[in-house]
């Protein structure tokens, strides 16, 4: 897209905040205290965000007298799980492409589990009355590009055969439900894809956690993990916590188990929200059916509306530099909202002289083969999830599940998929990480530029099982 097209898109981020929205609310729930001292609990849950928080309460759904203990190392929500765009979606595969090249014997099942899990989130949202502002949209995949439309027109076909309630819009289909010049075709998948508040799902997570008995510990980080006995003991800033068990849903943050450091890397994802709509400019879009939207280039665009009619944007840069840690001075790149400001009146030209109100970036833990990856550590008393690469909102239950799974040390249909016995390529040490990562987005970029055809390079990857995609 051409920023040009748009006059000064820069000026629309004047009076931006440079905080996260969904976490800028009055709403938040005031943080709890720390551990101090030493406390013990039959199951340890490392990491507040979704994927400790699931596997916080679905533990104590399945065994109401397990003392279960939740550790954040900062407050509930605050990072990938307050940042994010609020696409639940159903693929527990990172999409079904990813999830047919890697696993197309398990596919179809694959993404049967995916809509039960979905279906598991929307029940639990109505079972404890969290307000987050959920709604089963589906999810419109837009082509801006012929040859994305041919991709899109050519995929719906096998993604029915695979039992996915998709349908292929044409360019007047796809204009009566998002009114965009760039819109040559679209693709509905109606039923995949729930839109949510990200943080206030967080939230009331928390409180469902709370209500079941859960204790929880914020600003506790652990910072050691060790066996003890028949069990683990964690180490944090001012105690101890005992388990016999310790789940970690730390994610893109360095893991416990060092073994498992090459196995992600911290990739800089970035959002912006406007100003609510009025009435004249929702009329002017249309999107009477408030799906999710993406397009579909390599570097893609996410968007969606939010409760009050504000537009999330977000995507295209995804941003690895050096050696790259998770830190707060990656939040902000103003670079990349230029950018991003100026292909959103591309997108929408009607829409000329509204107003970015908040900028916000976050770390995604990309791993090789973009869906998350399951294990055990220290002879099965230790799982993990993790990798989820940037489409973890929906999958995160469904890893607590697999988690407590092998904790619990059942062997069940989830623990016997392909997708859960195996593992991801390892990243390489620096500086030959920094330089695949960086080859790799060069190329995208010229593969979105040349009618999507990947070259040698994109091809090597695939063919190792690291087909990158942004």
């Amino acid at each position: 897209m051409d920023p040009a097209k748009s006059l000064d898109p820069t000026r629309s981020l004047a009076d931006a905040t440079p905080v996260p929205f969904w976490l800028d609310d009055p709403a938040r729930p005031a943080a709890l205290p720390a551990l101090i001292g030493d406390d013990h609990a039959d199951l340890a849950v490392v990491g507040g965000g979704y994927s400790g928080l699931w596997t916080a309460l679905i533990a104590k759904e399945r065994n109401p007298s397990r003392d279960v203990v939740l550790i954040e190392g900062q407050e509930i929500g605050w990072a990938a799980s307050g940042r994010n765009g609020g696409f639940c979606a159903a693929s527990l595969t990172h999409g079904f492409w990813n999830g047919l090249d890697r696993w197309p014997d398990d596919i179809r099942r694959l993404e049967q589990l995916g809509e039960e899990n979905l279906d598991e989130i929307e029940a639990a949202v109505k079972r404890y009355g969290i307000d987050c502002d959920y709604r089963r949209t589906g999810e419109l995949a837009v082509a801006t590009q012929q040859w994305q439309a041919d991709e899109l027109r050519e995929g719906v076909a096998i993604m029915q055969e695979h039992g996915i309630d998709a349908e292929f819009l044409d360019r007047d289909q796809v204009q009566a439900e998002v009114h965009s010049p760039t819109y040559q075709a679209g693709l509905w998948d109606k039923n995949g894809c729930a839109i949510v508040n990200p943080a206030k799902l967080a939230w009331g997570l928390k409180a469902a956690c709370l209500k079941l008995g859960v204790r929880i510990y914020e600003h506790t980080q652990a910072t050691d993990l060790k066996a003890h006995g028949a069990g683990m003991v964690l180490t944090t800033g001012y105690g101890k916590l005992y388990a016999g068990r310790v789940a970690l849903g730390t994610n893109v943050f360095p893991n416990l188990v060092k073994r498992l450091r090459s196995f992600v890397v911290p990739v800089y994802d970035y959002a912006m929200m406007t100003e609510p709509l009025s009435e004249e400019q929702l009329d002017s879009i249309g999107w009477k059916n408030r799906q999710g939207i993406g397009d579909s280039a390599n570097h893609f665009h996410y968007y969606r509306l939010s409760a009050d009619n504000r537009i999330l944007w977000g995507g295209y840069d995804a941003v690895y530099d050096f050696n790259q840690k998770v830190s707060a001075d990656h939040d902000q790149r103003p670079a990349t909202f230029a950018k991003l400001a100026g292909h959103f009146f591309e997108t929408f030209p009607q829409l000329e002289g509204l107003r970015f109100t908040h900028t916000w970036g976050g770390a995604i833990d990309t791993c090789s083969r973009f869906s998350a990856f399951f294990g055990t550590a220290y002879k099965g008393k230790v799982a993990y999830a993790m990798g989820y690469t940037g489409l973890g909102v929906g999958a995160t239950r469904f890893g607590a599940e697999v988690m407590l799974d092998k904790l619990d040390g059942r062997s069940t249909e989830r623990t016997e998929l392909k997708m859960v016995k195996t593992k991801p390529i390892p990243f390489p040490p620096e500086p030959v990480r920094w330089v695949g990562i960086e080859l790799t987005q060069r190329a995208l970029t010229r593969a979105d530029a040349n009618g999507g055809k990947r070259n040698l390079w994109l091809k090597a990857l695939d063919k190792a099982g690291m087909g990158f995609d942004s």
